[in-house]
Order: C-alpha cells, then structure tokens, then sequence
C-alpha cells in the first residue's frame, strides 16, 4: 500500500478534478460520509448519541461538515464547534457550511471564554468526539487557538475520532506538535500519509483505517510514489519459493562473521536465526577463542575459528581464511559481537573492499565503517547496512535523536548515496532502496526493545538472501517476518520476551504469510 507525501496528495487531488472532471465538492462529500460511517460503527448506534465536531477553516472542517449533517440524518444529536469566522470559510468548506447550516445542528463560533466553557461542556457530555480542526496542511506548532482546542479534545472521556491525520501531526514526519490530538481512530482518506506510521505521529492516531472518497484507482496506482507500507499481501509477493526435489545446496549457503569472547550470544542467534529462516548451510565464522564455545551452543551450524592477534582480536590472516569461505558461500552476514578493537575493524574493512557476495553489515561491522562510508559506496556487490539511530548516527556525523526523528529522510537519503539498502531499525523500521523507494514496517511490538533482536534480524534477511532474494526484497521481507515472528513470541506477553524466541516462531510467521 502506497504511502503518500502531502505534496503528492495534493497533486492527486488536483488531478481526479483536472483529468478525471470529479469536484473536489464530490470527494468531500465521500470523505466526510466515510467519517460518518466509521463514527456510527464506534457508536454501534448513533440514534440520540451527542457527537461534538471540532471545526477548523480549511478542507478538514469541510469533511467534518459533511461528516455532521450525515450523522444529524441518522438521528444523531451533533454540536459543531468553530474555530474560525464564518467568513474565513472559501471553497468546497464555505459550501459545505451553508448546506449544513440550512440542516439545524446545534453551531457556534468560539470567540469568547463563555464560548469555552460551552465547548468544554459539550465535550463532556459527547458519546464522541471528531477532530476536524487541521488536516495535512499543518506544520510545526499548534497556534494558541488550536493548541487550546485540541488540549480541551484530549480532556474529554468520549473517543475521538481523527479526520485524516490528527490536528497537530505533520503528514510527511509524523512529528507532533506539544499539544496534538490524541484520537481512539484516525479515517485516513483516499491513501495513508507516513506521519500516521511514524512516531510520535503513531502514537496519535490511533486504529488507522483507509477511506475510498472516489479517487480513480488508477490515478492512485499510477503515482509516483517512492513510500510504501509492507503490508502482509507485500510480503507474500516476495516470499521465496521452495522446490520438492530441494536439496540443502539449493537453500542458500550463509557464511556469518561474528563473535568474540563475551560476546557469542549476537553470534549465535544472527547463527541460528538464519537457520530458522531457511538458510540451507549456515557457516558461523568466528575467532578462534570463541570456536568451542559456540560449537557447543549450536547444533546446526558449522563453526569455523579463525586466527587472533590475541583472544578476541583478529590477525590479518584472518581475511584468508573468511574469502575462503566465501568462496562456498552465497551471503556473508558480518558484525554481531564481533569487536571493535582496530585490529578487528582493518580486518573487517579489508574483507568488505573485497567482497564479491552479498553482504549483511551489522553492529560491530558498521562501527569498522565510521569515518570510511566510501566503502560502502566502492562495493560492487549488493549490500544490506542494518543501523539502529544510533548506528546511522555515527557514521554519518549526526545526532540519534535527530536521526529517529527524520528517519524516512535519513534512510533515503543514504541508500541513494552509498547505493546500498538501509535498513534503519525501529518504530517502525524503515527499508530503503538505492533506487529512491522507501518502505516502513507493520509489524513488530515494544517487546522486542531487547538485546539480541537485532542479531536475529540480520541472520534473518542473510538467509533470504541466500534464498536468491534481492537485496531489496530480502530486506523487505526479512523485516516483515521479523516483526511478525515478535507479535507470535510475545503473545504470551510483551516484556519479558527473548530474542531467541523471535527465531522460534519464524517458521509459523513465514506460514502466516504464506497463508494470506
């Protein structure tokens, strides 16, 4: 499902009346039925139920004008409360108020503090509250009137519901302003916008359901949308397929380089995660003084040591014997727990340079790359960087914060520049392509806030690869099934849950999208 930008919204508007001869006044009338429609099936019955609309001036109120005189129609008692002079209103949202007003609801301009106190009481006494204050239009923060109105919506005990977007989240960021509408249900129209999925916008919006409002379908597939959602039906479309007469060779060989002393859990669960996620051969290649203790922690995994400077630091020898490997391998997945000693990281440079398979590049693997990104952008194979904030913040020369607030941008930006895919890791997770697409995850809870997920992750989208996957799908998918492998462990509850669990379940998660 595509996701779409409020510029590219606002041209596909544009165009349903330009190309297709559709008012902007008919597709108000859909938007705002749809958002009558979704109100009468949170009130099961809406006959005498108090419903109170929070009208601001542009095509948001005039959906809530709509959306007001469909429920009057259905026996509803609906106050509508506005922000704005009547002569503030132009357009379809002019039309729409006229009509309404000829319908009798009960109506008021808040100009005064008694005004306050009436909208205060209404919403006490509502059944439900609609925002139709500000659409996707809004940018930065709430002015003092709206900042007001919307605080006074999220004092009320009736659910609110969102028209398009919360008043106060931007669209494109899903940044909030201090004091955004925090809705029970968000009726997004014609397409979701990315602030809706990204946070804090997430957060306030609520159950997020989609409305047609008569915009061609084509016009809507034939976009040039470069953001997606992975949904369950995109993840089928990309699962790998599976022979009969499949031997382990055809399954996809995995060569994982990672683990040291201290560290030969991330080793072990990026290990057996791939294993779980179908890889056919998964060789864990690991330093020597890690060998047999990893051995003895899986049984279905081939552990190679390889040579040290000392215990827990690679040799340069060590460069050898992984091109080696890889030399009967498909993927190479590199860096849980592998270290960070300099040493370590000129090892872990070198083999990169000199890569020929595709490459997972995780953790310890991305702190050998700070200051030497150029050799992401000198690979010639297909390469997979899998940062948290953190991470992507570090090699990049920037702030975490500022990184997971702009993350859509962040990771589109860099996929393009370093020609790799980015998958940056989160709520949610954001895939991007080198070709400009972008995707944002689904799936996936705040039970998997826990050591080792991110191992399972990159063991995971190894595996795809090995599969004959692109980098591109791999990732896609990967992030998909991991997420939904964490919504089937934590089902039993969220906070508690094991990174080791997540691999467990990846078969009945891979089974769930296949069965969709």
């Amino acid at each position: 499902m595509k996701l779409f930008l409020a510029e590219e919204m606002q041209q596909i508007d544009a165009a349903t009346t330009k190309e297709f001869g559709l008012p902007g006044l008919l597709l108000m009338e859909n938007a705002g039925r749809a958002v009558a429609a979704t109100a009468e099936n949170i009130l099961e019955d809406c006959r005498n139920k108090k419903i109170v609309v929070f009208a601001g001036k542009g095509n948001n109120a005039g959906d809530g004008f709509v959306a007001a005189r469909t429920l009057l129609a259905r026996g509803a008692q609906v106050t509508v409360i506005l922000f704005a002079e009547s002569d503030a209103y132009t357009g379809d949202a002019l039309t729409q108020l006229a009509v309404l007003q000829k319908c009798n609801p009960f109506l008021f301009t808040v100009r005064t503090e008694q005004d306050w106190d009436k909208a205060a009481i209404a919403g006490e006494l509502a059944d439900l509250v609609i925002d139709g204050l500000l659409g996707t239009g809004f940018r930065g923060e709430l002015n003092l009137t709206f900042a007001r109105a919307a605080k006074l919506i999220n004092s009320m005990a009736a659910p609110v519901l969102a028209i398009d977007i919360p008043s106060g989240v931007e669209p494109d960021t899903g940044k909030a302003s201090q004091d955004a509408v925090m809705a029970d249900v968000t009726v997004t129209l014609a397409a979701p916008k990315p602030g809706l999925y990204l946070y804090p916008g997430a957060a306030h919006a609520g159950e997020i359901m989609v409305a047609e409002i008569g915009i061609p379908a084509d016009l809507l597939a034939g976009a040039d949308c470069k953001n997606e959602l992975i949904t369950k039906r995109l993840a089928k479309a990309k699962l790998p397929q599976r022979q009969g007469n499949a031997h382990k060779g055809m399954a996809g060989r995995v060569a994982v380089l990672a683990g040291s002393p201290g560290f030969t859990g991330a080793a072990a669960l990026c290990s057996y995660a791939a294993v779980k996620a179908g890889a056919g051969l998964v060789t864990l290649l690991t330093a020597l003084s890690s060998q047999n203790i990893l051995a003895a922690k899986l049984n279905e995994v081939m552990v190679q040591g390889l040579i040290e400077r000392m215990p827990g630091v690679l040799g340069g020898g060590a460069v050898g014997d992984v091109r080696h490997w890889l030399e009967k391998s498909d993927v190479l997945a590199v860096g849980p727990g592998l270290g960070t000693s300099e040493p370590t990281k000129e090892v872990i440079r070198d083999i990169l340079q000199g890569c020929s398979k595709p490459a997972v590049i995780d953790a310890d693997a991305l702190t050998a790359l700070v200051g030497h990104t150029e050799i992401l952008s000198g690979m010639k194979c297909p390469k997979i960087i899998t940062p948290h904030p953190a991470e992507m913040a570090r090699l990049i020369d920037d702030d975490a914060a500022d990184v997971d607030a702009k993350r859509l941008a962040v990771a589109s930006r860099f996929a393009v520049e370093w020609q790799a895919v980015v998958v940056l890791k989160g709520a949610p997770t954001v895939v991007a392509a080198p070709n400009g697409a972008a995707y944002l995850n689904t799936t996936g809870n705040e039970g998997m806030a826990t050591g080792g997920s991110g191992d399972v992750l990159t063991g995971i989208i190894a595996a795809l690869l090995g599969q004959g996957l692109s980098a591109e799908d791999a990732a896609v998918l990967g992030v998909y099934l991991h997420g939904l492998a964490g919504d089937l462990a934590a089902e039993n509850g969220k906070i508690g849950l094991a990174a080791g669990q997540i691999s467990e379940v990846l078969p009945r998660a891979r089974q769930k999208v296949e069965e969709e």
